[in-house]
């Protein structure tokens, strides 16, 4: 009986397995997750099939368990899947390019990454589009291992620093920045909506690019149509609001007129504050000043192309108001963008790009002495924001730079209006099948008109900032360049195995300015709508006019050879040869080489049938680069200075020579290393890239202190410009992907960045070895140096060692000026029993010692989910934001001042009396290490069949929150924030800080 009912078993259950069923699913396209009409559907080995509907469905009759289905379409991996139920599938195709065969732009051309010996990183669209930046620059921050983007301000409309390996140079360290092969100075005139990718050329391979690459090169292509496709309209909007992001905690009216009494006992003073107990709160001036500020944004985007052409057409409109100042700190921005390339006749094609920007900027006084965040910090919280009368208060008694920051905020017109084309027109030639000829000739015009009235105002007694005569300042500058390069590429594949490819060409820059500006007084009414120079009164003294230009141009011939060995062993070589007229005559002209070389390892036989190693990449480079970004007069002397002489008892004034020339004055000159590896691992799903590199600027362009008595102390008036420095930056890159499975309705990538980084200056030759920069407090000697053996822009001041608890301390210590117990105590460095400035030393170093980025991005079904972090470890930040005077607001640490012996080691005595407890020192110097969640946004599209019929191919919604939280230790609004400035960055004087935005939005495809 067990035997029959076992036959009967596996009868039953091969009858199952032999049935036939209907068996249906739905395919979709592995990089939009979008459906995919007309997909082949054939059953292995068999003729039978279907083909995917309009939406991307199907349904195959006949099927059974076991069977294998075919998936297959032109420009997609052919998928296999076997049948394993009844129940419907979904499935999932991958673009036919391998990774390795993505294009990439490289200057003058384009290579596979498979190829590339560079150090080149990629940013695509769709990073872009889920991050919603308003400018390119923060769609790079945290994105690219070996590239740091600080925010000048978080107001509407300020810009980025970016900087690629490091600081190299006292002067300018942007990198050179094309768009569409066209030089632009300014990203704000750039909507990220239109970027199809941004590539980032980080070594020697740069050289291609010559004098203008020294810090790096940013290449940004925009968006085009495709061939043979139809018209396609995208519409991507969003709106939202911004806040601040972080509050600096300060005393209340309570607190602050507590501290304030006891700081004026201390100082044999009277306490200004009697009765306390009625005080209250008082005003928080950072409540009064911060706001929630609207932001706004659309984007269109039509595509489309015939067989022999592509046209794409691009509208943008941003409005974005600050989170200080509302209206007063407003950003917009309309764009228009068309692309349109065409084959005009057999092998000869032409490229057409034009590009409107308009902007319009307001701004308020920030990150600076007297700024309105500074003011608000250090207004007393005992005033209120207006008096009986309905007028604002009066900040009397707090020094001559702080006064009433809503006063300020209602009295200040600033704005700034730019319009600015932008175009490129081009033509290749293709004939012998191997040579393509092409010339390109790209312009930039833009006009920049700027408006500032101060208006006849009173914010207290002595204030700096008081008007007694109101007046209009109106500018307006003209800015043109072009660029006209003439290539022409090789390309040759020899006995199947040797493929060589050469660029020959020359380039032409020139760029030129205007810059007029007039000063009008006595404005009818002190009213800013009739504040221009027409309404100005007639008197004949009453206008004060300046103007100036600037030309210059840039000669260069170029050429690139590269060979490929069987696709394994690569070779390429660079010579550019550029003639600046930034130089004098006989240094006018320079060569600049590069070279690189790979070996793609697992092109080798016993790697071939690898299961863990896909790809394995070894690659070097090694390059010489200049850097021409000085002024176009170092060479030669100007009269610029003023000129004021005592002759017989008599005061005159002339001209005199502005800075002394320097005819031998020469390139900067950077020699770039790069040793690189790039892998991938267990099918494409793991990809590492990892790079070293050392970069050395040598020759550096510096201004050496010059006695007066030669004519360089006047006004107007400058030391000569002479190569006199050499910088180094050293590090390590390392990147790693994971791509998970995609076949399924659950998939996710993850990517981490790190780079880790050393700068020092290896010499400074200007007579005295060190250059001195930025600002603290008012009067101080500068707190940052660049300086033989430290890194560029280190802190140097005098370090603390705690508090004075007793007089024996202090009797026992260095001789101090006004030393007391519960002051500061400063070491002395050189021993001679004196604090003075020679014991001032090394206190903090502005660059970190490492950033990094981690990106996160899920999709389930319809639903998907981002999200990306970055942080910055071991630099430090200046605490310049305080003011110190008696009577000013403080920060709430004061509240664990010392009171007496021990009560604490770290925060000194509050006292009027004299200290040096403001000098500056190691004490307002902090730790500006972060992590910061930058960007989570979570997205649903709406199912096909649900808007197929209103004609829709994609309907998105999302909800996106930037800068959602930040872990610092530092005291300050924005660790993030940076001046940019070589010498100086880092310090704090009350930056503005990168709002947190939340915003909603949709994704609209028709």
């Amino acid at each position: 009986m067990k035997h029959i009912y076992l036959l009967l078993l596996v009868f039953a259950t091969s009858i199952s397995w032999g049935q036939e069923f209907a068996l249906s699913g739905v395919v979709r396209d592995a990089t939009l997750n979008e459906p995919l009409p007309g997909v082949n559907v054939i059953i292995k080995n068999t003729s039978r099939g279907t083909t995917t509907d309009f939406d991307g469905n199907f349904t195959v009759q006949n099927i059974s368990t076991g069977d294998v289905l075919v998936f297959s379409s032109i420009g997609f991996l052919t998928r296999e899947v076997t049948v394993q139920g009844t129940d419907p599938i979904t499935v999932i195709l991958q673009d036919d390019v391998s990774a390795l065969d993505e294009v990439v732009v490289v200057g003058y051309g384009t290579q596979t990454k498979k190829e590339i010996t560079g150090a080149v990183s990629v940013v695509g669209s769709e990073t872009i589009e889920e991050l919603n930046p308003t400018r390119v620059e923060q769609a790079l921050q945290g994105q690219v291992a070996g590239v740091q983007v600080t925010s000048e301000s978080g107001s509407p409309g300020a810009g980025s620093n970016i900087r690629i390996r490091g600081i190299s140079t006292n002067g300018d360290n942007r990198p050179l920045i094309l768009v569409d092969g066209n030089v632009i100075e300014d990203l704000s005139v750039i909507n990220p909506g239109d970027i199809e990718s941004i590539n980032i050329l980080k070594d020697a391979t740069a050289g291609i690019y010559g004098v203008r690459a020294a810090n790096g090169v940013v290449l940004i292509t925009t968006k085009t149509g495709k061939r043979n496709s139809d018209l396609q309209f995208n519409y991507d909007a969003y709106a939202g609001f911004q806040e601040t992001s972080r509050k600096i905690p300060v005393l209340n009216a309570t607190e602050y007129a507590l501290i304030l009494n006891e700081a004026f006992t201390a100082g044999g003073d009277a306490a200004p504050f009697p009765n306390v107990s009625r005080l209250g709160e008082g005003t928080d001036w950072q409540d009064e000043v911060f706001q929630k500020a609207p932001i706004i944004n659309h984007n269109l985007t039509i595509n489309g192309g015939s067989e022999k052409s592509t046209y794409s057409f691009g509208s943008s409109f941003l409005t974005q108001n600050g989170i200080v100042g509302g209206p007063k700190s407003n950003f917009r921005r309309w764009t228009t963008r068309i692309n349109f390339n065409t084959e005009l006749f057999k092998d000869f094609k032409l490229t057409t790009n034009l590009l409107y920007t308009g902007t319009n900027r307001k701004t308020l006084p920030e990150n600076a002495l007297g700024s309105v965040l500074f003011n608000s910090l250090n207004n007393a919280p005992t005033f209120g924001i207006r008096d009986r009368d309905g007028n604002f208060t009066l900040a009397e008694g707090l020094g001559n730079e702080v006064i009433n920051p809503l006063a300020q905020i209602s009295n200040t017109y600033n704005e700034n209006d730019v319009d600015r084309i932008s175009g490129k027109i081009g033509g290749s030639y293709t004939f012998f099948n191997d040579f393509t000829v092409e010339s390109n000739f790209q312009f930039n015009y833009a006009e920049v008109y700027s408006r500032f009235f101060a208006p006849e105002v009173f914010y207290g007694s002595g204030k700096v900032f008081n008007i007694d005569r109101n007046f209009v300042v109106e500018g307006k500058n003209l800015f043109r360049d072009f660029t006209w390069d003439n290539f022409i590429n090789y390309e040759k594949t020899l006995s199947d195995d040797h493929n060589i490819k050469a660029t020959l060409g020359m380039s032409v820059f020139k760029t030129t300015g205007l810059f007029s500006g007039s000063t009008g007084f006595d404005i009818p009414n002190n009213d800013f709508q009739q504040a221009f120079l027409t309404n100005a009164s007639d008197v004949v003294d009453n206008f004060i006019n300046t103007a100036g230009k600037f030309d210059s141009r840039l000669l260069s011939y170029f050429t690139r050879l590269q060979y490929n060995y069987k696709g394994k062993y690569l070779l390429s070589g660079i010579i550019r040869r550029d003639g600046s007229t930034n130089f004098g005559p006989r240094n006018r002209f320079g060569y600049f080489p590069s070279g690189s070389v790979g070996y793609i390892i697992s092109e080798e036989q016993f790697l071939q049938d690898s299961d863990v190693l896909t790809f394995l990449k070894l690659r070097g480079s090694y390059g010489i680069v200049g850097n021409d970004r000085i002024g176009g007069n170092a060479f030669r002397s100007v009269l610029s200075g003023e000129g004021a002489y005592v002759l017989g008892g008599e005061l005159l004034f002339g001209q005199a020579v502005g800075a002394i020339s320097n005819p031998e004055i020469q390139w900067e000159e950077q020699k770039t290393l790069d040793i690189g590896v790039d892998m991938k691992l267990f099918n494409n799903r793991v990809d590492i890239t990892a790079d070293y590199f050392k970069k050395r600027t040598e020759d550096l362009l510096v201004s050496p202190p010059v006695s007066g008595i030669l004519g360089a102390a006047a006004p107007g008036s400058g030391s000569p410009t002479v190569n006199a420095g050499t910088v180094e930056n050293k590090g390590f890159e390392f990147a790693i992907g994971y791509n998970s499975d995609a076949s399924k309705d659950f998939y996710y990538n993850i990517n981490y960045n790190m780079t880790f980084l050393e700068n020092e200056v290896i010499s400074v030759n200007n007579g005295v070895g060190f250059i001195p920069g930025g600002s603290f407090g008012v009067g101080q000697d500068p707190p940052a140096r660049m300086e033989d053996g430290k890194p560029l822009g280190y802190f140097y001041g005098l370090q603390t060692d705690g508090i004075f608890q007793n007089q024996a301390e202090v009797d026992a210590h260095a001789t101090q000026a006004n030393a007391a117990p519960g002051d500061l105590r400063f070491v002395d460095i050189n021993g001679d029993g004196v604090i003075d400035s020679r014991d001032r030393t090394d206190i903090g170093n502005p660059i970190p010692d490492a950033t990094m980025g981690l990106n996160l991005s899920l999709n389930y079904k319809a639903i998907d989910f981002t999200a990306y972090a970055f942080a910055s470890v071991g630099n430090e930040i200046v605490r310049n934001y305080e003011r110190n005077q008696p009577r000013v607001n403080r920060s709430v640490y004061t509240l664990n001042r010392w009171t007496g012996e021990g009560s604490t080691n770290s925060y000194p005595r509050m006292t009027t009396g004299a200290t040096s407890n403001t000098l500056f020192s190691d004490f307002f110097v902090e730790d500006g290490s972060f992590v910061r969640l930058q960007n989570v946004q979570v997205g649903y599209t709406m199912p096909r069949k649900i808007v197929e019929d209103m004609g829709i191919r994609k309907l998105r919604f999302y909800l996106s929150a930037s800068n959602v939280f930040t872990l610092t230790e530092y005291k300050g609004y924005d660790p993030s924030a940076s001046s940019g400035a070589p010498i100086g960055a880092g310090i704090d004087q009350g930056f503005y800080p990168v709002p947190r935005t939340y915003l909603m939005g949709v994704n609209l495809k028709f």
